[in-house]
């Protein structure tokens, strides 16, 4: 079993930056990739950004340019630094690990507001 802990979520104005963090925990744990989805009220969840444990790393249209994802595969980490915000980033962000076996687990999500 896999626990996922996301934390750093907030309100922040237009234009200003933000760090996700989350950390994957549990016995035996084999990371593959890990990921940010976000969803939005009335909205379906999307994803984010993904990063593999090699390091490759793939964005959302919407966010390319002001994202970044990075990872600590020795602390099983992983965090998005989110810059230049916009109101429409508004939504509870999901951690996402996916493991060698193809098991899924979610945090429970952390609410970014951006807004003046």
């Amino acid at each position: 079993q896999v626990q996922v802990v996301e934390s750093g979520g907030g309100l922040v104005q237009p234009g200003g930056s933000l760090t996700l963090s989350c950390a994957a925990s549990g016995s035996s744990v084999s990371i593959n990739t890990m990921a940010w989805y976000r969803q939005a009220p009335g909205k379906e969840r999307e994803l984010v950004a993904v990063i593999t444990s090699l390091g490759s790393s793939k964005y959302a249209d919407s966010v390319k340019g002001r994202f970044t994802i990075s990872r600590d595969n020795a602390k099983n980490t992983v965090d998005l630094q989110m810059n230049s915000l916009k109101p429409e980033d508004t939504a509870v962000y999901y951690c996402n690990v996916r493991t060698y076996y193809s098991t899924i687990y979610w945090g429970q999500g952390t609410q970014v507001t951006v807004s003046s």
